[in-house]
Order: structure tokens, then C-alpha cells, then sequence
């Protein structure tokens, strides 16, 4: 048994991957799936597409290969988080759409239980906000809004679940219905410091708790794959939600280590222990991952809009054909001109939490053109990013009582993280080292190395440590002065936008 399948079902495709003992990636398919927009700020997937992309992405990297289900010491898995499925026992088929994360239908109800004075108590609970990012309002609305279904879920006819467990109990063929700690952190219905299910938030909630799934370490046995499926019985051994499957494949496994993955949106995540910090600006404070029933925490910092600006350029401004050519541009900017681009698209995420502000560009003059506009949206990651780092170090030193820094390099990945101006600009506008690894695929390399250390095939943290290399240190260039004020300028630009 000489490889790893990891399984990354993601917001937009589905991709199977194989490593190969030495944690190479020897194999790969990958299937795009539709996104519904059934009103505005409702995204939706056909929990179908999930599972369908599932099995076909697996069986064809198999075949590729041409190795059989004995050659597999494992899978593991990695998710888009807070999407929410609920389906039927019987016939393993949702009862409404899945609701993804980026959905906002339910943030009327977030904003009543804030002004009831709600949110402390969930924050306390959960380590997160009231937002309809998360997964308990989102079965909420599915229960009230699908006939029988609050009928059936009592009677145990019905099943909750985030992606991962939705995938294993079709891929167990229905014997497991589990999930991992760093999945079942995200719900709003978790309580991180009891390891359980919260009977208070789901009595808020009225979910049935029969509903939930059984919550496991990031890497233990979540079940074996049905036979009929790939030609033999694989086991399951490692899931973990996609960001931190990230934080995993970084190798960020001491406190203060800090990673920040960029895709469509931006994630930031600072390891914090064994301890949970309790954010006071309003950060996240999430599972990384658990090992032997010991959960080790993070910070997180969620940007909705990174690599999707890009797609702005592309898609809305049309501008520019291919992301690729948003790099080119910006260096071709004229230096004079400082636009500033908030990307508030869908709102603001951390640490403003603003659903209701939209975005904004400061600073224009009669000779702004494509080129600023590219620099601008460009920019605009960075100084979200400085954002979020800014609240974390803040938490940091409330929580240590003195000057504390989260993290004095941050690990990089995702599609973004490709562009060097970024990345350089990123590096200047934080004032730190940024640190870009040879491997960018680090989510599915996350849940592959968990996998296959638990299956023995992979090295423990230590191993795994030495393993990772670095391709690529940028390090800051701009002077504090310029920094400060550009970032001032960013501040001021978020101010204006805000909706309160």
C-alpha cells in the first residue's frame, strides 16, 4: 500500500489527489461543479454535484494511476467548511440544496439574536459570532423551511452534516455519520471547551441533537469506503475542515506560527496552543486540528474577498483576460497615484463584520486607468490581511499581558500566493517576512499527511516539520513612514465605506 488519496472538495470543484509515499503529488482529477443563486445572497450547491464529483474525481485518479483499492493505505479528507447539508437516512438524498457558507439568507435572524443580547453566550460557547457564515442558522432555516422535516429529524429520519460528513456516510454506505473536530467547530452549535454538541445552542435552535454527527480527532477512524465503490475497502483516517487542513500542511504546529491561504477568499490562522483565546476584536477562535482527544486552538481571520477581485477585474471590469495578467499591470502603475479599492463586494469580514457595507475605490484622478485599478485590487489583499494581523496581535498581548507579536513570519499559499508583486507588497504593507513554500497545494497535502501518518505510512509532526521547504522569502522593502501611511489611507477608506 503505497499511496494516499486525499479527497479536497472545495467551493467550486471537486479534486481527487494522490500521494505517493514520499508525500509527492503523483496523481490528480479535478471536476467543476454549478453554483445556484436562487436570490440575491443565497448561494447554493445540489448536494448531489458534491458526492457525484466525489466518487467520479476518485475513481478516475485510481484509473489513471492504474492502482487498485489495495494500493490505498488511506483516505483523507478536506472540505469547504459551514456548508450545510441535511439528507435523508433512507435514501441518502438531501432534503433542500446545501446551503454554502458564503450564504447571507439568514442574517436577519443573526441580527435579532444580537440585539436579544445573544452573542456573548455563543461566543463563549463556540468561539464564534452570530453570522449567517456559520452552519446552525443555515439548518435552522432548511428545518422550518422543508414540510416534515422537523417531524422526520426527531423521529432520527433525517441527518446533519458539513460536507465531510455528508461524503463519508455515502462513501461508508451509511454506517458513519462523523466528523471531525475542526468541522464541527464551525457549526455555531460546538462547544470547543466541553468537546461536545452544545444542548443549549441546539435548544435555542430547536435541532434535534440525534441530527449531529459523532465528533472525532482530525485523524482517527472515521469508517471504511463501501467495496463496491473502488474494488475494496479503503479506511478513512483523516479529515479536517479546508483551512485548517492548511494550517496542517504548513506545518504550523507551534504557538505564534501563523499561515494565511488565498484564494477566492483570504484565511488567516494563528496557533495559539493548547489554549483558546478569547478574541476581543472580534476574530474567531476555532479547532486547528485534535490528536488523542486534545484539541489545539487558533485565531482566524476570514477576508470574503481576495482572489475573487481578481475575478472582478476580469469578469466585471473586464479589463484583464486571465488572472495572470493582473501582475504585469500593477507593475506598470503609475507610482504617483495611491487608489484605494475596498472589495466589500458581499460586506466586510473580519475584524469588521460589516454584511451590509459595500465596496469602494478612493483616491481617483482623471488619469486613473486599468493599471491603478489592477494595483489597487491587488493591494487591497494585503492591507486585509495587515488587518486581521493587527487584531491578532492585539488578542495576543490582552491575553499574555504584555507585547506579543502573532507570529513574526506568515506561511503563504493558495492561487494568489503566486504572484510575487502580491506577495512583495504583502510583505512591505505588514512590515514582516513572508514565507512561500515549494508546495502550494499545502490543503490536500494537510489531509493527506494526517491520513497517512495515522495509516504509518507518513511521519509524525517532527518528520512532517522537517519535510517542509521553502521556495521563495520575501521580505519588507518599504520604510515604516510610507507603511504606516498607506496603511493609514487604508483605514480612512474603511471608515467611509462602513454601513454603521
Amino acid at each position: 500500500m503505497s499511496y494516499i488519496l486525499a479527497i479536497d472538495q472545495g467551493t467550486t470543484s471537486t479534486r481527487a489527489i494522490l500521494f505517493d509515499r514520499d508525500m509527492h503529488m503523483a496523481h490528480s482529477a479535478q471536476e467543476e461543479f454549478a453554483q445556484h443563486y436562487p436570490a440575491s445572497g443565497w448561494v447554493e450547491h445540489d448536494a448531489g454535484d458534491l458526492w457525484d464529483t466525489t466518487l467520479r474525481t476518485c475513481r478516475t485518479v485510481l484509473e489513471k494511476a492504474g492502482i487498485r483499492a489495495g494500493d490505498v493505505a488511506a483516505i483523507g479528507i478536506t472540505n469547504q467548511r459551514e456548508t450545510t447539508v441535511v439528507w435523508d437516512t433512507e435514501t441518502g438524498k438531501a432534503i433542500h440544496p446545501a446551503i454554502v457558507w458564503q450564504d447571507r439568507r439568514t442574517a436577519d435572524f443573526c441580527r435579532q439574536l444580537r440585539e436579544e443580547g445573544r452573542e456573548e453566550m455563543f461566543t463563549k460557547r463556540t468561539g464564534l459570532l452570530l453570522d449567517p457564515y456559520f452552519s446552525a442558522t443555515k439548518l435552522k432555516f432548511i428545518l422550518d423551511e422543508v414540510d416534515g422535516a422537523r417531524e422526520r429529524a426527531a423521529e432520527g429520519r433525517l441527518l446533519f452534516g458539513t460536507v465531510d460528513s455528508f461524503l463519508i456516510w455515502h462513501l461508508t454506505g451509511g454506517k458513519s455519520h462523523v466528523t471531525d473536530a475542526t468541522n464541527a467547530s464551525r457549526t455555531l452549535l460546538y462547544d470547543i471547551h466541553k468537546r461536545r454538541w452544545s444542548e443549549t445552542i441546539s435548544d435555542i435552535f430547536d435541532i434535534p441533537l440525534k441530527m449531529l454527527p459523532k465528533v472525532l480527532d482530525t485523524g482517527g477512524e472515521f469508517g471504511v469506503t463501501s467495496e463496491e465503490l473502488f474494488g475494496g475497502e479503503i479506511p478513512i483516517l483523516g479529515v479536517a475542515g479546508d483551512q485548517q487542513a492548511a494550517t496542517l500542511g504548513q506545518a504550523c504546529f507551534e504557538p505564534g506560527m501563523l499561515k494565511s491561504t488565498y484564494g477566492t477568499g483570504c484565511f488567516a490562522l494563528l496557533n495559539t496552543g493548547d489554549k483558546p483565546v478569547q478574541s476581543q476584536n472580534r476574530l474567531l477562535t476555532t479547532v486547528a486540528y485534535q490528536f488523542d482527544g486534545k484539541p489545539t486552538f487558533a485565531l482566524e481571520g476570514s477576508i470574503f474577498i481576495a482572489g475573487a477581485v481578481v475575478q472582478w477585474l476580469r469578469d466585471g471590469l473586464k479589463i484583464i483576460s486571465s488572472s495572470s495578467e493582473s501582475q504585469p499591470m500593477a507593475e506598470k502603475a503609475d507610482p504617483g497615484q495611491n487608489l484605494i479599492l475596498v472589495p466589500a463586494f458581499t460586506g466586510l469580514g473580519a475584524p469588521y463584520w460589516d454584511a451590509e457595507c459595500r465596496g469602494a475605490v478612493f483616491g481617483l484622478t482623471r488619469n486613473s486607468g486599468p493599471e491603478e485599478f489592477a494595483k489597487a485590487a491587488l493591494e487591497s489583499v494585503g492591507f486585509q490581511t495587515r488587518d486581521l494581523l493587527e487584531a491578532m496581535t492585539a488578542d495576543i498581548t490582552a491575553d499574555h499581558g504584555g507585547e506579543e507579536q502573532a507570529g513574526d513570519t506568515l506561511r503563504v499559499d493558495g492561487g494568489m500566493s503566486a504572484s510575487d508583486w502580491a506577495m512583495q507588497f504583502l510583505s512591505d504593507i505588514i512590515g514582516a517576512s513572508v514565507d512561500r513554500p515549494e508546495v502550494l497545494e499545502t490543503t490536500a497535502l494537510g489531509a493527506a499527511w494526517v491520513a497517512g501518518s495515522q495509516a504509518g505510512l507518513y511521519p509524525s509532526f517532527d518528520g512532517f516539520t522537517k519535510s517542509w521547504k521553502l521556495e521563495t522569502r520575501f521580505e519588507p522593502k518599504m520604510s515604516e513612514g510610507d507603511r504606516d501611511e498607506r496603511y493609514r489611507q487604508w483605514k480612512d477608506a474603511v471608515k467611509a465605506t462602513m454601513s454603521v
